[in-house]
């Protein structure tokens, strides 16, 4: 159970469904900020968590973060909000279980895909309609490994819009109604391996499959940034960047010399504090 000084029930109740409770331990006993998943929080009391807006605003984005990962942790800032330690630290407790990542196609770059999502803190799961394939000594990292057609496994399990599907099978009679089914849900990121012929053969059937181009756009393949993979490991890193990119609007380029923000802030609305 999550309790925090200074919140009445409903701030209570609202921290034990979805949200991250943000303390501050020294200085302002009881202080709290209710940050939801939607990006928006709320102070325990007038002022705030730390009686400076901006200050609050970069500690909510700090915790939607780690909300985002479904991790309790610290957040550590400075006096001027800078994502740097020094001055400030502030405990983050998330009620929101990990994200889920879900590999499709039991062959040998999702072992490497799989530790790689294990590593960014994603809950991982393995299907595959073949049992010689989908065994525990291939995929000793998974979390979880699924015997069963695509396509049924992903309307049947739990996904969010966190939610990451890697389509790695390179077969048609997987991939094209398990990506009809995909790209129509509320997830956050749909990515297929393969070359480009493979790819715009791929869009020509869900095309005729009655996907419009809405849909079609939020299909990324071939999956992955152009890293000039060549190993399964390499493979594997390319789509967990692109998956990262995904999350918080990165571009994939160099920061050197780009010239963009190295931490980009949430944009977030204030909420008032229920009566």
């Amino acid at each position: 159970e999550v309790v925090g000084a200074g919140l009445d029930d409903g701030e209570a109740d609202a921290v034990d469904r979805d949200g991250a409770l943000l303390h501050r331990p020294a200085g302002l006993a009881g202080a709290a900020l209710l940050v939801r998943p939607d990006g928006t929080y709320e102070g325990s009391h007038e002022g705030g968590l730390t009686r400076d807006p901006d200050l609050d605003r970069a500690a909510a984005a700090e915790a939607r973060a780690l909300l985002e990962a479904g991790r309790t942790g610290t957040v550590e800032l400075s006096e001027d909000g800078v994502h740097c330690p020094g001055g400030l630290t502030l405990l983050v407790e998330s009620n929101m279980p990990p994200p889920r990542m879900i590999v499709f196609g039991a062959v040998d770059f999702a072992a490497a895909l799989v530790r790689a999502g294990k590593f960014l803190g994603y809950h991982v799961t393995v299907c595959d309609a073949r049992p010689v394939f989908a065994t525990r000594a291939r995929f000793p990292d998974a979390d979880e490994i699924v015997v069963d057609w695509p396509h049924r496994y992903l309307r049947r399990t739990a996904t969010d819009t966190r939610t990451a599907l890697c389509v790695l099978t390179h077969d048609a009679k997987f991939d094209i109604p398990l990506l009809e089914a995909a790209l129509r849900m509320p997830v956050a990121f749909v990515g297929a391996m393969g070359s480009r012929r493979t790819h715009a053969d791929r869009e020509r059937r869900l095309r005729e499959a009655g996907l419009g181009e809405r849909e079609l756009a939020r299909l990324r393949s071939p999956i992955g940034l152009d890293l000039g993979a060549r190993t399964p490991e390499e493979t594997a890193l390319s789509i967990a960047a692109e998956i990262v990119a995904a999350r918080h609007g990165g571009t994939g380029v160099p920061l050197t010399g780009s010239g963009t923000p190295i931490h980009r802030e949430v944009r977030h609305r204030t909420g008032t504090r229920a009566a």
